[in-house]
């Protein structure tokens, strides 16, 4: 997204510090002239300097840096919620990516455009290790505390008790097998989930490894980067594949409150 160039101009220190200035002096003198003179040198300053290319270059870099430096704190704190096993994989694709960042950081002047696009990859590869395996934490988390038996069973006592039942509360019941069938849909789903986050997850490993043994010897860095390049692609696929389980899975506020109408706001009838 694209920012608000007028607002980031507007909001300069600089830009601040003048219209303070103008309404100070106007205030001291008990002149309204300063204030006047300063709201049109501003009209043309926010008219002006928003659009143009090289105060534009200067906001997005700014964004993007500030951008990386929340994206960067917030894998870190993914990082440290994560078991302990999981950090020490993450600890040792880190020794391996600067093993092979040493290995190539002796190639010639030449190759240093696909080092650095080989560093770029690992940097990328690296997180999404991170993301994947709290994806995983997650997913571990919901299989530990739903019962599919549990769901199973209430699902059918509600199927049979449905015929005895007046039109309005089949009408209700009948939502709540729809939620339940949902719940045992999603709890599939996850597990299936959870073995492909394992298996990519692993892939990342291997690759890494293979391309630390390959960097001892291997003299063009464009193999590895490609390689790489379809690493992070098939990383890529599985984050999406992921995501939309999560968006498949989300109950809309209807049914959200269906589900809190039958367990009476308590959760004392949940599984």
């Amino acid at each position: 997204k694209d920012p608000n160039y007028i607002k980031e101009a507007f909001q300069s220190q600089y830009n601040l510090i003048g219209l303070g200035g103008a309404v100070a002096a106007s205030l001291i003198s008990l002149n309204p002239l300063p204030l006047i003179l300063a709201a049109g040198v501003e009209l043309m300053y926010l008219a002006t300097v928003p659009n143009m290319p090289a105060f534009q270059r200067l906001i997005r870099a700014r964004a993007f840096e500030e951008g990386k430096k929340e994206h960067d704190e917030t894998l870190k704190q993914m990082l440290y919620a994560l078991p302990p096993e999981r950090r020490d994989r993450h600890h040792q694709l880190q020794q391996i990516s600067h093993a092979i960042r040493a290995n190539f950081a002796r190639l010639s002047s030449t190759s240093q455009i696909f080092v650095g696009q080989l560093d770029t990859r690992l940097n990328g590869l690296l997180g999404a290790f991170v993301r994947l395996a709290n994806h995983d934490m997650q997913h571990v988390h919901y299989l530990q505390t739903t019962s599919p038996d549990a769901i199973r069973r209430e699902a059918a006592m509600l199927k049979d008790k449905l015929p005895k039942e007046t039109p309005r509360v089949q009408e209700i019941n009948q939502k709540r097998i729809e939620i339940l069938t949902k719940r045992l849909e999603k709890y599939e789903k996850i597990r299936e989930n959870r073995q492909v986050i394992d298996a990519q997850c692993r892939a990342i490993e291997d690759v890494l490894m293979l391309i630390r043994e390959q960097s001892m010897t291997m003299t063009d860095p464009q193999q590895v980067s490609e390689r790489l390049e379809n690493l992070v692609r098939d990383v890529e696929s599985t984050e999406d594949a992921v995501r939309e389980v999560e968006t498949i899975f989300q109950m809309s506020p209807e049914i959200e409150g269906m589900d809190d109408s039958y367990s009476g706001g308590t959760g004392r009838h949940r599984i």
